[in-house]
């Protein structure tokens, strides 16, 4: 149940590729998603053991390190960008999406912290498991909305040069030495 948690880019997907980096993100954001589901049946048929626990603080590093950061690329490169170019609709639902998925990941990550800390009720299950199903499915409703139309529609409006400074100011915000 252990899952190696990767908070950097890996190769080919650097900052020098802001788009690529921010799909590679979702990438990650889907391995995730997947270990909560296999989370789920681990609790119901084994219970909270160390590897449920290591799993839950996994899930739990993610969502709080680097989720956070993601969308907060996206708040400053993406959307305004989005509603520079007319397409005001499709940002702000991103934005909402955003705030949502705040307000979705304290539920679920007080359900992890339960496991993490050894303090998990079998019964909580059925709850938590709806609650990480309800998250997985935003994500992944949110993810395609941006890959299918947002991260076109502003990689095709934005330069080489824009594209730099947008990665530059990602690695920096991380406090990674910035593209130069």
């Amino acid at each position: 149940m252990t899952a190696t948690v990767t908070l950097h880019p890996g190769p080919g997907a650097g900052f020098e590729e802001p788009f690529e980096m921010l799909e590679a993100c979702h990438q990650r954001v889907h391995r995730m998603l997947d270990l909560t589901q296999r989370l789920a049946a681990h609790l119901r048929e084994t219970g909270a053991d160390a590897s449920a626990q290591q799993a839950a603080l996994d899930v739990m590093r993610y969502f709080d390190l680097a989720a956070p950061a993601h969308h907060e690329d996206e708040e400053r490169h993406v959307l305004p960008r989005l509603r520079q170019d007319g397409q005001a609709a499709l940002a702000e639902r991103l934005h909402d999406e955003h705030t949502l998925m705040s307000t979705t990941w304290a539920a679920v990550r007080a359900d992890l912290q339960r496991v993490a800390d050894g303090a998990w009720q079998a019964a909580d299950l059925d709850a938590a498991a709806a609650r990480w199903e309800a998250m997985a499915m935003l994500y992944r409703a949110h993810i395609e909305a941006e890959e299918g139309a947002a991260y076109p529609a502003v990689r095709n409006a934005v330069d080489a040069a824009t594209r730099r400074e947008m990665g530059d100011e990602m690695a920096r915000r991380r406090g990674l030495p910035g593209l130069g």
